[in-house]
């Protein structure tokens, strides 16, 4: 019997050992992206506030993937929701340069594309690519903004990154989706594969973020 993941065969804590483990790479990516913030001058309190995102985004999905039940699983999920919403918010005030009514409403329509995706999802695909549908918003998103960002040289490197960050994420997707469909070939499946990839994915983000602060622009940050 499989308990949510390909891993987890008991309810024991460490019925998912790489599942749990690979949550370390979430709080390695904070750390590495909080260096960058202080090097820049420590001065972009929303910066700051994405990158504790993933802190606690390691921390929900350590708890939930050692003792998965009601409450770790929102430990989980509102941490990534939370920084993927904020972060499509953040990009369309910084990069893009709109309005906060223009942020406002983009970002709320951003939202209802991800619950019909979840939605749609769930209702023709099995698990546990039913629960990766809702998430294919965030990779429209990344996309999306990666090839709309404008071809200026002050924002070259944020470009490349969100489009390495697209790329990552479409395989820690794919990754995540194929999960139980490896299992007789591959016992311990491919989620924790979903874990590194989108601490990779985190990272790049946090890179562009700091990198976006008009006041550090001229700072040189190497991409």
């Amino acid at each position: 019997m499989r308990f949510g993941y390909c891993e987890r065969l008991d309810p024991g804590f460490w019925a998912e050992p790489f599942n749990a483990v690979t949550n370390a790479a979430f709080i390695v990516a904070a750390l590495a992206a909080l260096l960058l913030w202080q090097r820049a001058g420590a001065r972009d309190n929303i910066v700051l506030m994405l990158t504790l995102l993933v802190f606690t985004i390691g921390i929900g999905s350590f708890l939930f993937h050692t003792m998965p039940n009601g409450w770790t699983v929102l430990a989980d999920v509102l941490p990534i929701q939370l920084f993927a919403f904020g972060y499509f918010a953040f990009a369309l005030r910084r990069f893009f340069g709109v309005s906060a009514f223009v942020t406002a409403a983009g970002t709320l329509a951003f939202f209802g594309l991800a619950l019909a995706l979840s939605w749609a999802g769930r209702a023709v695909l099995s698990m546990p690519a039913a629960g990766s549908a809702g998430y294919a918003a965030f990779l429209l998103g990344l996309v999306g903004m990666a090839v709309a960002l404008p071809r200026v040289s002050t924002l070259s490197r944020q470009k490349r990154l969100l489009a390495l960050a697209g790329l990552a994420f479409a395989v820690s997707l794919t990754m995540r989706s194929v999960d139980f469909a490896v299992c007789a070939g591959l016992p311990l499946g491919t989620h924790w594969l979903w874990h590194l990839l989108n601490a990779l994915v985190l990272y790049w983000l946090l890179r562009a973020a700091v990198l976006s602060e008009p006041a550090v622009r001229s700072m040189r940050v190497d991409a």
